[in-house]
């Protein structure tokens, strides 16, 4: 399936700015052991995920770097972070309570609104909770060949080592939410993240492949992913569900339009379903670079970005999309509004704000 290379690829710039690992060696430190170094730059060097936690901004980006502003992007300072693994997402349930995710299996929580962060979990405890849990599906299904296959894959996580990223994260509410990640990687918890339990065996991806996002969407949880792939919690079965989305590049995003579900992703590619994911039909957002980003707008509309830095937007569910014209469009891996008519965007320059350039 070549996934290693549709990771790299992923995000657009986010992935392709982020550092090479470490080698192990004389003086080598592992990232999980070193707290982010403070730096005067922070808010201006590679910056993959923000989020608003009630009227402040929280950016998080390489070598564990989160940043916040108080003041709409004007100013930002840095945070302190136990870990300097590249962080990939964040999410907040209120303005006090939050959780970032990245490289090297890390989930990182907030109880401050951003000002500091405590590890829940890395990619040494996840392989571990994931062999545990794929040896407790064999132990009950001894002569499941599928459990077997998972636990061996599982296994073959371990031994590679803690080098796998997170790359989303949402909570519901201060005590349950997800984590999903690279090569089907997907844990939850309903105590806030005091303790995560692998759902490895609960998706339909034999191949699998990367997940890239997981939202809500008019009551429905959808995960968005690599090649195509796109699923749906079912609650009676508590396992995630493969859509039948047909395009077969990979979607960075889901997002909500009214009553109608989007995926997002590679050359603009934006797919709509009306009724829960049952049928899909493709959508013209009329953005040529790889989306990967999405905002609501006021009055229930909807925004999309892409990697280039445009903005669409639509406001009748997600079935036509109007160019948002930028004063100052940069690189992006994500964004998020300020008010009706201005944005704080990230990516590899940083964090920028800009408006809606006069009509």
């Amino acid at each position: 399936m070549n996934a290693s290379k549709t990771l790299r690829k992923a995000l657009a710039a986010a992935l392709a700015f982020s550092l090479a690992a470490p080698v192990a060696g004389a003086g080598f430190v592992d990232v999980l052991d070193t707290p982010a170094q403070m730096s005067p730059l922070a808010a201006k060097s590679l910056l993959q995920g923000v989020a608003r936690a009630g009227n402040r901004l929280v950016a998080v980006g390489q070598r564990g770097h989160v940043v916040v502003s108080d003041d709409n992007g004007a100013t930002w300072k840095q945070s302190s972070v136990p870990v300097s693994s590249d962080l990939t997402a964040v999410f907040f349930v209120d303005d006090k309570q939050g959780w970032a995710v990245g490289h090297d299996g890390v989930i990182l929580h907030s109880s401050d609104g951003g000002d500091t962060w405590q590890l829940q979990l890395d990619g040494r405890k996840a392989n571990d909770l994931l062999v545990a849990a794929m040896e407790r599906a064999v132990a009950a299904e001894p002569s499941s060949a599928a459990a077997k296959a998972l636990l061996t894959e599982a296994q073959r996580y371990k031994e590679q080592g803690a080098d796998k990223p997170f790359l989303d994260v949402w909570f519901s509410d201060a005590k349950n939410g997800y984590v999903v990640g690279a090569y089907n990687l997907i844990f939850h918890t309903e105590d806030g993240g005091a303790t995560w339990e692998s759902l490895f065996d609960r998706t339909d991806n034999p191949k699998f492949f990367n997940l890239y996002a997981i939202r809500p969407v008019a009551g429905e949880l959808y995960i968005a992913g690599e090649s195509g792939l796109a699923m749906k919690l079912d609650p009676a079965t508590k396992r995630f569900v493969a859509l039948g989305v047909p395009y077969n590049g990979s979607f960075f995003g889901v997002a909500g339009a009214g009553s109608s579900v989007l995926v997002f992703g590679l050359r603009g590619n934006v797919y709509r379903s009306d009724d829960a994911g049952k049928t899909w039909a493709k959508t013209d957002a009329g953005l040529p670079a790889a989306i990967v980003g999405a905002a609501p707008a006021d009055g229930g509309a909807i925004l999309l970005a892409d990697g280039g830095g445009r903005i669409a937007a639509s406001v009748d569910g997600g079935r036509t999309f109007a160019k948002v014209a930028l004063k100052n469009p940069v690189p992006l891996t994500g964004f998020a509004t300020i008010g009706s008519d201005r944005f704080v965007l990230v990516g590899p320059r940083g964090a920028t704000v800009t408006e809606i350039a006069a009509r």
